[in-house]
């Protein structure tokens, strides 16, 4: 297994395992202390999350994608609790050995693409017990031999249809969820039996919290094999793209054509996807790598929620095709593509004043820092930059400004006539914002004055002069 150096920090930074006890005490990072209201929302995820994953399916399955359709079917009902049996049972999907075995086959080839395969070696941030962990950053690869073996398989070799994901994705929503409850409960007692980096853990005192947010920060199989970044960053998001071309396949299949709403839609996808993976070294310091601990939110969200909701245009233009006319095709493109623009030149620049330590130019000046320092449950003090000028000098968050123009695009693929398509963007919404304010509780508890300072120099936290 050839293996290549990208950054290699000073030995004395690589905190070596130890047998330390769980985090005491107030440290920056996930949420330790938690209310009653918390809790109270986070069994409210747990419950409604896999609930509205399959109310999309069964409105995509058997309404052409109206989302109100099933709900209004059983408040027209005159008895309500027999009409959500009956849809259930006609419904909801089946278990399928064949789209169980496709599953964990596909799982299998991912595992084994993330382990063997060359790699360059990139180092995340500092994580609150002070360790900076190595990650094998080769999903650009995976990506180009996973949708090599799915084109060759369904064009050269005739093993199977190319539209074979959208002719099993019942089955395949069940496979995901009996592996996303796995793995969420695996990871929960690995965090008590047998953790990755105990230092790093953290306890809230709440069942229900520490399984939806996770106890372990970085779960690994021995040193390289990473359950985060490989969960968050492959099944689902190398399949992405994938599903959607065995979605245009299925398209091509139903009315003799792909529509321009649905090539339009597989590019923006496959942007966003390639841009992840060629830039997969940067993500190792987002909020998901760097905040997130393991739990339910990540082991089922990545198993199920992302692949069978960030597709759901691909699932509308199936059942309701789209023929977007030139000067529609233009616009969506036009505000997809600055969305691009604006998201990859956002993230460049916190890259550059990264890699340089703050001596570089943005926009034809002097790069304006902050050097911060904070202190890890260790008791080390390090530092660290705090970027305000370019564009993060216009917001602490523009980088946002550009997901949510790329999300719009995205939705708007599939045009006015339904709201389900557009759930993409509501949802991207929700969470960035919500993001922003996990940023801002967990930089204000790390840098303390230091971000107290960073607000005043830059007081906008997504536009500029509006929020």
């Amino acid at each position: 297994m050839a293996v290549q150096q990208r950054k290699t920090p000073a030995q004395a930074d690589i905190k070596a395992e130890s047998k330390l006890d769980a985090q005491v005490g107030k440290t920056w990072g996930r949420d330790r202390d938690v209310s009653f209201g918390t809790i109270l929302i986070s069994l409210g995820i747990l419950v409604m999350s896999p609930i509205w994953v399959m109310y999309t399916y069964i409105s995509c399955n058997a309404y052409q994608c109206a989302m109100s359709a099933p709900a209004l079917e059983i408040y027209n009902s005159p008895d309500a609790f027999a009409a959500i049996q009956t849809l259930l049972l006609r419904e909801v999907p089946r278990f399928s050995p064949y789209a169980t075995r496709l599953f964990f086959t596909w799982l299998a080839l991912q595992a084994a693409l993330y382990a063997f395969l060359p790699a360059q070696i990139g180092y995340g941030q500092r994580t609150p017990a002070g360790h900076i962990l190595p990650y094998k950053v080769n999903g650009l690869l995976a990506w180009f031999i996973s949708h090599s073996i799915y084109a060759a398989g369904g064009i050269y070799f005739g093993w199977w249809k190319l539209s074979i994901i959208h002719d099993n994705w019942g089955g395949l929503l069940v496979a995901a969820n009996m592996y996303g409850y796995f793995l969420t409960f695996f990871c929960f007692i690995k965090a008590y039996t047998f953790p990755s980096h105990p230092a790093d853990r953290k306890f809230s005192g709440s069942f229900i919290y520490d399984l939806l947010m996770g106890i372990e920060f970085n779960p690994r199989l021995g040193k390289l094999f990473d359950f985060k970044l490989f969960h968050n960053g492959r099944p689902g998001i190398v399949a992405w793209t994938m599903i959607n071309l065995s979605f245009a396949a299925a398209q091509y299949e139903k009315i003799g054509y792909v529509t321009n709403s649905m090539i339009l839609l597989n590019m923006l996808h496959a942007t966003y996807v390639l841009d992840f993976f060629y830039n997969e070294d940067w993500y190792l310091r987002t909020i998901d790598i760097a905040h997130d601990h393991f739990g339910f939110y990540l082991a089922w969200g990545d198993s199920v929620w992302l692949p069978w909701l960030y597709t759901l245009q691909s699932h509308y233009l199936v059942r309701n095709p789209v023929d977007l006319t030139p000067i529609q095709f233009a616009f969506v493109f036009t505000v997809g593509y600055i969305g691009y623009f604006i998201f990859r030149s956002v993230n460049h620049q916190k890259d550059i004043v990264r890699s340089t330590n703050g001596e570089c130019m943005i926009w034809g000046k002097p790069a304006k820092v902050i050097r911060t320092s904070f202190v890890t449950s260790d008791g080390k003090t390090h530092k660290s930059l705090l970027l305000c000028s370019g564009y993060w000098g216009l917001s602490r968050h523009f980088n946002y400004v550009g997901d949510l123009l790329i999300s719009l695009a995205m939705c708007m693929t599939c045009g006015t006539q339904h709201l389900l398509p557009y759930f993409y963007i509501i949802y991207m919404a929700i969470l960035l914002l919500h993001r922003i304010q996990r940023d801002h509780t967990r930089c204000k508890g790390k840098y303390g004055k230091y971000w107290d300072e960073y607000m005043k120099a830059v007081p906008y936290k997504l536009i500029p002069y509006v929020y």
